[in-house]
């Protein structure tokens, strides 16, 4: 009896722990889709845009520049987090992009 009633719970454990890895794994794949940055996506702005069409979750543009004054260094800029199918948007001043990225959670 022993034996069984020891199997039955290493079974029953066996069971909630794939159940939770798998719940766990379900949320960290939940990113947006089909992301797209945009520069000056407004007449008369500098700035920088993302859009992501699909999927879940949020994102973010982000857009890294040097400053023209060698000793101020790089300016990390980004926009706010928005769901998927909503526009982030920043503006950014007027120095040399070094990167643009969509980043996505």
């Amino acid at each position: 009896m022993n034996a069984r009633r020891l199997a039955a719970t290493a079974f029953a454990t066996v069971l909630a722990t794939t159940g939770l890895v798998a719940a766990t794994a379900t949320g960290a794949s939940a990113s947006p889709t089909g992301c797209t940055y945009t520069l000056d996506p407004i007449p008369g702005e500098h700035g920088a845009s993302s859009y992501c069409s699909g999927g879940t979750g949020e994102h973010r543009i982000f857009v890294m520049e040097k400053h023209f004054l060698a000793e101020v260094g790089y300016i990390p800029i980004d926009g706010p987090w928005v769901p998927a199918g909503q526009t982030s948007y920043t503006r950014i001043p007027y120095h040399t992009i070094v990167q643009i990225r969509v980043d996505v959670r």
